[in-house]
Formats: structure tokens, C-alpha cells, sequence
């Protein structure tokens, strides 16, 4: 099954119309988008035991595609992926938002845009079958508002509702559903997919310049049978000590002349196949390293968000108690009813925050099983590259027969007998 399905890009296509452009464009450039029939909600619900595991599969999530259930054609620029983006975050601060390639470079090319529109069709399918993401009101007012303004419309919906922790009926029992050793089976798992990025990424590297090498191929190609039809054309007269070679060389240049059509074939399928290459290998492993890196930025806000307030909290509730102490022991009432209900205040900071923290385990733990989830895309990314070899070695080498046969008349031998030349092995010579 093909991960990328050409309609669940209704959105990420369009964004790259306007290429470097802020202004808005003068036409919406739109796709159409079918309706899908949704999956059998039974079948994708979790556990009735424990929230906290998932059940999906990886045909399940590559199904899960939310962009086919709106039949609607919208148009949208870059800013709005990114205030979606914003959005997401917002309100999904413990969940694997993958990130927006960069607005713009100096000197952008039509490489860089074709590069961007890519990335954003992967951010919109990854958003797309992300489970919570899938069914809230952010996907689908980006997806389908045909306002003219849908980056107000998403903020006023983010403003409306807090985060996913305050609108969450289990993130006050969060704790409870997880493991004793949740420390170190995230400490573990963090590492694990640290390891599976750098070799995907090892793997998208030589993937890129292996299809980069298939269209280089084919520049070459075409490059050479054009030269050979410019030998075959070419009018200079022979020299008078030369002309008894005339009708030979005649032959010859006729038949280099006819051989850069086949060449120019040859060139087209290698281009194909590179192409393929590039759509059904170094797309499908971009897809996973991006998932991958959303996963180690999620980690990265863990540690560095809820985590480090709560410390900072902790710190403070601290130096609190021992004002308090200092107060207390120098008999100020006022000062140590004013720091009494500031510890209170500060003690429920705490709680708060310790929920999140549990909460954002919690989130962390399902995002990691997500990614595991994941990791069978490797058998698809494997059948794309054999299947891309198979077919398209097979095509050239169709190709390279056809032409073996026109090859004949260069290698006119003794008695008009066409033979192809002769090694010196063959005939009999030694060198030394």
C-alpha cells in the first residue's frame, strides 16, 4: 500500500502556488478531494482495559487519512500551515507535531519549492492520521473552511478550549495507568529511536543519490546519443586519399544517425526510473525520519517544558518554606499569613504541575508506540526500491536489445559479413 495517496494532499499541494509569494495569489489552484468511507469506528477504538495502549496497526493509520473524509477544494498559502502549525502546538504541547520546512532561502529555486511542496505534503499526512489530530476541529477547519480568512478562524478555535490536558477525563489519573518504570522505559525508548533516525537518515542519503545517479544517467544517455547523431550528420567532405572508405563511412553515419532515438528511449526510462525512485523510496523514508524527528522534539519539550517547571516550581515552594521559617521565627504574623497563603498557592502550582508531568508521560508513552507503529513502514519502503530496480532494469534492458540488432551494420567484416569486432584474446594476441 502506497502511504502517500495522491488526495491527501489536498491542502499541502496548493500551499506552494504562491512559491516565495506573502501577497495572496490571484486564482486558488485547487484538488478536488473525494470522500473516503470511514473505517469501522469499533475496530480503531483502544482497550477498554488500559487508555493507555494503542491498537492501530499500520494499514489502520495509513487508512486513517482524515484529508479524504471532507469533500471540498480548498487553497492555502504557507503562513496558514503555519498558524495551523501554532495551533497544533498549543493546544497538543505533549504530542509529536512534525515541524514546517523553512518559509524561504536566499536565492530560493524551483528545487528548494518543489522540496518545501513535498515536506508539506508529508507534515499533512503525518497530521492527518495522527489519532488525536485526526478527528479535532483544527484538521478540519484547515482542511475545509472556505473562508478568506482561516488563520482567524483557527485561533478563535484554539482561544475557545485550553490545552488537551485541561480537556483530557483521564489526565487527573493519568498516573495510574502507568508503568512503575516509566523513567527508564522512556530513557530506553529514546535512545532506540535515536539509533532508527540516524540509520534512516543514513539510508535516505545513499537512497537520494541513487536515484539522483538514475536521472544523471539519463542526461548522460541522451547526451550521447545526441552526439552520435551529430557524427552521423555531420557534412564534411572526406579527403581525395580518403574517398576509397566513401561508401563505408556513408553506411556508418546513417546508422549513428538513427541510433539517438533509441538512446533518447534509453535516456527516458532511466529518468523514470529515478523519478520512481525519488516518489516511492526517498519520499516514504522522508515521511519516517520526519515522524521520527517529531518524536526527539516532543522529547526535547518534555524535558525542557513541563519537566523543568515543575523543578522550577519545586525550587521555589523551597525558599518559600524557608521565608517562612525566617518569619515565623522573628514574629511577624503579618508576613507569615501573607507567605501561608502564597505556599498554598504555590503547593497547588506544584500539583498541577506534577499532573502534567504525569500527563505528558503519559502522552509520551502512546507517541512511542505510535512510532513503533510505524516502523513496519520499512517492509513498503523495501518493496518500492526492489520493485523500482526490477522494473527498471527490466525496461532498459528491453530497450538495449531492441538496439543490439542496429548495431549490426557497424561491423562490417570480410564478404560483407556483419561480425561484431574481436578482442585481441580472442584473435590470438598476447600482449606483454
Amino acid at each position: 500500500m502506497d502511504p502517500l495517496p495522491s488526495a491527501a494532499v489536498a491542502a499541502a499541494a496548493e500551499a506552494e502556488a504562491d512559491e516565495e509569494a506573502d501577497p495572496p495569489a490571484t486564482g486558488p489552484q485547487t484538488s478536488q478531494v473525494t470522500e473516503q468511507r470511514d473505517l469501522d469506528p469499533g475496530r480503531m477504538q483502544m482497550p477498554q482495559g488500559n487508555p493507555l495502549l494503542l491498537s492501530y496497526t499500520l494499514q489502520e493509520l495509513l487508512a486513517r487519512d482524515t484529508v479524504q473524509r471532507f469533500k471540498s477544494s480548498v487553497y492555502r498559502r504557507y503562513n496558514d500551515f503555519v498558524v495551523f502549525h501554532e495551533v497544533l502546538l498549543h493546544k497538543f504541547p505533549y504530542r509529536m507535531v512534525p515541524a514546517l520546512p523553512p518559509k524561504r532561502v536566499l536565492g530560493a529555486d524551483r528545487e528548494f519549492i518543489e522540496g518545501r511542496r513535498r515536506a508539506l505534503k508529508r507534515f499533512i499526512n503525518l497530521v492527518a492520521r495522527h489519532p488525536p489530530f485526526s478527528d479535532d476541529v483544527l484538521l478540519k477547519i484547515f482542511l475545509s473552511f472556505s473562508g478568506s480568512d482561516v488563520q482567524h478562524k483557527l485561533k478563535e478555535a484554539a482561544q475557545c478550549v485550553g490545552d488537551e490536558f485541561t480537556n483530557c477525563k483521564l489526565a487527573a489519573r493519568a498516573k495510574d495507568f502507568l508503568p512503575a518504570d516509566i523513567q527508564t522505559q522512556f530513557a530506553m525508548s529514546r535512545e532506540l529511536i535515536r539509533n532508527v533516525y540516524n540509520s534512516f537518515y543514513k539510508l535516505r542519503d545513499r537512497a537520494e543519490r541513487i536515484a539522483t545517479r538514475a536521472i544523471d544517467n539519463a542526461a548522460d544517455l541522451l547526451i550521447f546519443g545526441k552526439e552520435l547523431s551529430a557524427l552521423g550528420s555531420d557534412t564534411t567532405p572526406l579527403p581525395s586519399w580518403a574517398a576509397l572508405h566513401l561508401s563505408t563511412w556513408g553506411s556508418l553515419k546513417q546508422a549513428l544517425k538513427g541510433l539517438s532515438v533509441e538512446f533518447a528511449l534509453l535516456a527516458d526510462k532511466a529518468a523514470q526510473q529515478g523519478k520512481k525512485e525519488e516518489n516511492d523510496v526517498v519520499e516514504k523514508l522522508n515521511l519516517f525520519l520526519d515522524l521520527l524527528q517529531s518524536y526527539k522534539d516532543l522529547c526535547e519539550r518534555h524535558e525542557k517544558g513541563v519537566l523543568h517547571k515543575h523543578q522550577r516550581a519545586l525550587h521555589k515552594y523551597g525558599l518559600m518554606k524557608r521565608q517562612m521559617m525566617s518569619a515565623a521565627h522573628g514574629r511577624e504574623p503579618e508576613s507569615v499569613e501573607q507567605l501561608e497563603s502564597r505556599i498554598v498557592e504555590q503547593e497547588n502550582v506544584i500539583q498541577t504541575m506534577e499532573l502534567r508531568n504525569y500527563f505528558s508521560l503519559y502522552c509520551l508513552h502512546q507517541e512511542t508506540q505510535l512510532v513503533h507503529v510505524y516502523l513496519p513502514l520499512t517492509s513498503h519502503i523495501l518493496g518500492a526500491f526492489v520493485n523500482s530496480q526490477i522494473q527498471g532494469h527490466k525496461e532498459m534492458s528491453k530497450v538495449w536489445n531492441d538496439l543490439k540488432p542496429k548495431l549490426s551494420c557497424l561491423f562490417a567484416g570480410p564478404h560483407s559479413v556483419l561480425t561484431p569486432p574481436r578482442s585481441p584474446q580472442e584473435d590470438g594476441v598476447c600482449s606483454h
